[in-house]
Formats: C-alpha cells, structure tokens, sequence
C-alpha cells in the first residue's frame, strides 16, 4: 500500500439548532466543500502526495471535492451511507487499516465517532461544527500539508501527536455512552432536539479536559483549573442551583451561551476510579449531544485509556519551521 491519508466531511455537522437558539455558526454544505477541496490542495506540499481516500455522504461533497481536484489522485471509498453517525465509524474502521493520517471535517462528535475506530492512525481534526472543543480552527491548505508530511514520514508523527483521553458514561443495565471531550448527564425526561441549550437541563458530567477557553462541560470544569487533553485523569462535576450551591462557575456552555452554573461536587478522577450517580430520570449525552434517556439507573462515569492520536497543529508547524522542512535551496 502507498502513502495515503483519509477524508472524512460530516455534511451534518454545524447545523444543527444551536444557530437559533445561540451564537453557533452556520457552516453549510458548500464551505464544507471548499475546506474539503483546499485538504486535497495541501496533499501537494510534499512533491510526491499522498493517494487520498474520501468517505462518500448523502450531500455529494466528497464526491465534488474530488472532482475539483485534478491535480491529486482520490478515491471514493465504497461504503454504504445511511445518513447516521454510523457512516463516519465505518469509514473510520476502514481508515484504520488502509491509511496513514485521518483528516476529519466535523465538530466534537464526528471526531469522537472517528476517534472511536480510528485506533492509533494520527487524526487531524479541523472544525466545522458547532461543539468544537476538540477540533481545530485551521485552514484546510495547512491541514492538508500537515496530513501529507505525516502520511509520507516527512514529519516523525509521534513527535506531533497526543494521546487525547476519552470518557465514558455507564449504567447498571450496562448502556453506555462515550465522549471525546465529555459525557453530561441532564434532567431533561426525553432526548428531543439532541443538542444541549438549556444551561438549567445540565446536572454533571465527566470530561477530559478542561480549560476555560473550552465550550461545555468542559468550560465550567475548566474555571476551576485546567487539566490537558492528554491527562490520564478526568473530572467529574455534580451541578445544582447556584443560588444554594457552595461554588459557582461562570461558563461558556454552548455558542453564544455564557451562564452561571452552581457546583455541589468536582472531582479529579484517576483511570482506576469512577463516580457514581443515583438517576430518577434524565438523559446522557456526549459531546453536547443527548443520546441516551435514563430511568431508575445508577451511572457511573470514568476515564477511558483509547483515546486518538490526535495531531497538534501547532506542534506540526513548530517541527518544520526547527527542521526547515518547507524551506529549500
């Protein structure tokens, strides 16, 4: 097999109701396509590119991106689409054994649902999605140089990636779910539109990461102290009115939401230890995304050691800039 590198574009993701009941962007399918076109425009940074292999979707932006760029050898993979989360981990499981780097166009949750059968294949995660905690704001010409270097050994990828941590939700009936970033449990009875814009719905969670510069769960962790991407650890938060909690912590929840949350507990949990929740009823969800409704359930939430290999762009660009890489006589 040669160098190739993977393409995943959710034409989901970023639209979702958080454009109208908050701050978040709109990204539609035609940006998605342009960020698509300038990855496969970046293979070209290294003089012999990598084959790139795209994950077809219901909108055609794959398809149209690789039409557009002649100048790098593409395929489609052929994979049956749904229109589901179930199309990303398919491609992903593919990716994992059929390429060297994974780009993936999409929020939090595609990234989570790449990361989850992506195994060790370096991912690159680029933001086109409304929860982007973990995706980077970065054009997708740089990214595309950057997956490129990767596939091609151009650049050692352990050098520039980390181990992110991964977090994860499970009841006593054994349901579980998964988070990337986080894992919140709210009070809501009923999963409805999916996304999180109630601030008031928010009773806990576990993240694995935490920064106040993050959105979420993430963020109210966050004003407490940070804890990297790459930490072992995670914490878990128990929330409860702010007016008779013993802390509050002033948070950027979702886009364009900044909200006052009371904290009855925060806990750094270590990968050997879990916190328990007794659950009348509620949903549990990831990533900003309800998913599962709870009944009568005690959920325990812990840190999970599978996380990606996730690449630090800034990392990358430091690597060549010191080894002058994208400098020639």
């Amino acid at each position: 097999m040669g160098d190739r590198i993977g393409l995943i574009v959710n034409p989901s993701a970023g639209r979702d109701i958080r454009r109208l009941t908050g701050g978040a962007t709109v990204v539609d399918n035609y940006a998605k396509r342009r960020v698509a076109e300038c990855v496969l425009e970046g293979l070209q940074a290294v003089s012999n590119p990598p084959e790139a292999l795209l994950m077809p979707d219901t909108a055609g932006i794959a398809a149209s991106a690789a039409e557009e760029s002649p100048d790098v050898e593409t395929a489609l993979l052929d994979l049956p689409i749904e229109g589901t989360a179930a199309d990303t981990r398919r491609a992903a499981a593919r990716f994992r054994a059929e390429t060297d780097a994974i780009v993936v166009l999409g929020g939090d949750g595609t990234s989570r649902d790449t990361a989850l059968e992506c195994g060790d294949v370096p991912l690159l995660s680029v933001s086109t999605g409304t929860n982007n905690v973990v995706p980077t704001a970065i054009d997708g010409t740089l990214a595309g140089a950057a997956a490129a270097l990767i596939a091609t050994g151009g650049v050692d990828a352990e050098a520039v990636t980390t181990h992110h941590g991964m977090v994860e939700a499970r009841t006593t009936s054994d349901e579980r779910v998964t988070g990337l970033a986080s894992v919140e449990l709210s009070d809501r009875t009923f999963i409805g539109t999916r996304a999180m814009i109630d601030p008031a719905d928010l009773a806990g969670g576990i993240v694995s990461r935490a920064n106040p510069a993050d959105i979420g769960l993430s963020s109210v962790a966050g004003a407490f102290g940070s804890l990297a991407p790459d930490d072992p650890d995670a914490v878990g938060l128990r929330l409860a009115d702010a007016e008779t909690a013993p802390q509050t912590a002033t948070a950027v929840v979702a886009p364009g939401m900044v909200a006052d949350l009371g904290v009855e507990e925060r806990r750094r949990l270590s990968p050997d230890e879990s916190m328990t929740v007794d659950v009348t009823e509620g949903v549990l969800g990831a990533d900003g995304e309800r998913e599962l409704e709870v009944v009568d359930e005690v959920v325990a939430f812990r840190a999970l050691d599978s996380g990606p290999r996730l690449v630090s762009f800034e990392a990358f660009f430091e690597e060549t800039a010191q080894s002058g890489l994208f400098a020639h006589r």
